[in-house]
């Protein structure tokens, strides 16, 4: 399975667990994925995704 970031559309790398190097924001069916570097870059639009 390959996850995207919301923010920049790029890969997430994963652990060899299958987690993700980033977050996931939001509830329920709105969860979307954010890499780690966006998540430095981005903390403003981290906050309206929440």
């Amino acid at each position: 399975m390959t996850t995207k970031c919301e923010i920049c559309k790029e890969k997430i790398e994963q652990t060899f667990l299958e987690k993700i190097n980033g977050t996931f924001f939001g509830k329920g069916k709105n969860k979307k994925a954010v890499c780690s570097n966006c998540q430095k870059k981005h903390k403003d639009k981290l906050k309206e995704m929440i």
